[in-house]
């Protein structure tokens, strides 16, 4: 599961910024397909969730695996390439599990 975690929007430049900061989420989970369901969190309907991982700043992504995180990014990822590099994390992973140092999720 990738966790996208969003500021609030507090201003009309926000509200637009955000805007296209969904449409591309739309479009991440187009190409993960069924392999990593992209949840978005919103800092403004569940700020407990959104700071009990503790980030610097947001928007943030998280990827976990079986509830162990595996890979986070403060900022918005470059589109281009964000798939790919979210695949490669999940399937090192999973062909490998015992690799994986464990590293719990934060629970609200």
């Amino acid at each position: 599961m990738l966790l996208v975690l969003l500021p609030v929007a507090v201003s009309d430049a926000a509200r637009a910024g955000r805007a296209t900061v969904l449409a591309g989420l739309s479009r991440l989970q187009r190409q993960l397909g069924a392999a990593i369901q992209v949840l978005r969190v919103d800092e403004a309907t569940y700020p407990a969730v959104v700071h009990s991982f503790d980030v610097g700043g947001l928007p943030a992504f998280v990827l976990t695996w079986h509830g162990t995180e595996l890979w986070r990014a403060q900022g918005l990822p470059d589109e281009e390439d964000i798939a790919a590099l979210l695949l490669s994390k999940l399937h090192s992973v999973a062909a490998a599990p015992e690799v994986l140092e464990t590293k719990p999720v934060p629970k609200p």
